[in-house]
């Protein structure tokens, strides 16, 4: 069946988009209209590479990152999203389930709270949630409500994910080999068709992946905790603070975070606290490097710089002489 059969086409020339960084912050930038933001969670020199072909109907991307990232935001407005983890060995976690390479994410007009593992990759395809819906209503599929304004992990029948995983290795390799390709209107329409068409396939046997009553249960802990970490007050709450607020043993709180995010609470919020301070070097600040430590509730001068230079592999001071020197 051609699905061009079943929706007009707007044909319009194939875009081709691509970005490299070593800056988490620049990574995400380049990701366009998506309305996220990214948190470096594990400490290294950071490597990010993003892939965009935008064709009339639809986007496919390749987002490479070499550090564990927590991605949060809003995927956009209008827009449904299918991701495959891509030959990695860590799993990530979505709103509090783990998914290793077999899983699928979808999203519709969704927030989106994820962390990934080191050395991750994740290719998939977005298109607008208006088309998606209008192309289910003509085949009679019932696209499934568990995917609606959360990223979820989902479970899907292994033939068509499989025809998705081969059409998205060939489609870069051929970004890699013979770009001008896709200059052919004919050649962009098959494509379309044929990514749509693995879609509609996979929606029916959509399920959400189960992570179970007491893994809900961590989940809310480790949002709660969270909420807290990132809170916008005049000073940074201590994890002793976290812990008496959500109620959690430092033991607790240590296995919630570990089974959800991945990593531990403290490392978690040392992280999230060098990333506010790295955020406000880069915009060139007039207060002293130590200023914007403390104000983060870094206390000890020395161990911060080690920490920071542990984490971005560069001295705070570098960052705040680029900046102003920008």
């Amino acid at each position: 069946m051609a699905l061009s059969a079943t929706l007009p086409i707007q044909d319009s020339a194939a875009s081709l988009f691509q970005a490299s960084s070593t800056d988490v912050d620049e990574h995400c930038a380049a990701l366009g209209r998506w309305r996220l933001s990214y948190d470096q969670i594990s400490a290294g020199a950071f490597r990010g590479s993003f892939t965009q072909l935008s064709l009339p109907r639809v986007e496919v991307f390749r987002e490479i990152t070499s550090q564990q990232v927590r991605q949060y935001g809003q995927l956009g407005t209008d827009s449904f999203g299918i991701g495959l983890p891509w030959d990695g060995d860590g799993e990530l976690s979505c709103n509090g389930t783990s998914a290793g390479g077999a899983h699928v994410l979808a999203s519709i007009d969704a927030e989106i709270d994820m962390c990934t593992p080191k050395a991750f990759e994740l290719r998939g395809v977005v298109a607008s949630t208006a088309l998606i819906a209008e192309l289910a209503a003509r085949l009679d599929i019932e696209l499934p409500r568990s995917v609606w304004h959360q990223l979820r992990v989902i479970e899907m029948a292994e033939a068509p994910v499989a025809r998705l995983r081969a059409d998205l290795a060939a489609i870069h390799e051929t970004i890699t080999s013979a770009p001008g390709q896709f200059d052919d209107p004919a050649a962009r329409q098959a494509l379309e068709d044929t990514l749509l068409l693995d879609i509609m396939d996979m929606l029916p046997t959509a399920r959400p992946s189960d992570p179970g009553r007491s893994a809900t249960a961590r989940r809310r802990t480790v949002d709660r905790a969270r909420e807290l970490m990132h809170g916008s007050g005049d000073r940074a709450l201590s994890l002793l603070e976290v812990c008496k607020a959500v109620g959690a043993s430092p033991r607790k709180l240590g296995y919630c975070f570990r089974e959800v995010v991945g990593t531990s609470p403290m490392h978690y919020w040392r992280a999230m606290r060098l990333n506010r301070v790295r955020r406000d070097l880069k915009r060139g600040t007039d207060a002293s490097v130590y200023d914007v430590a403390v104000q983060h509730g870094f206390w000890h001068f020395s161990q911060f710089s080690l920490d920071y230079k542990r984490h971005f592999s560069e001295l705070p001071s570098e960052t705040l002489r680029r900046a102003r020197l920008a």
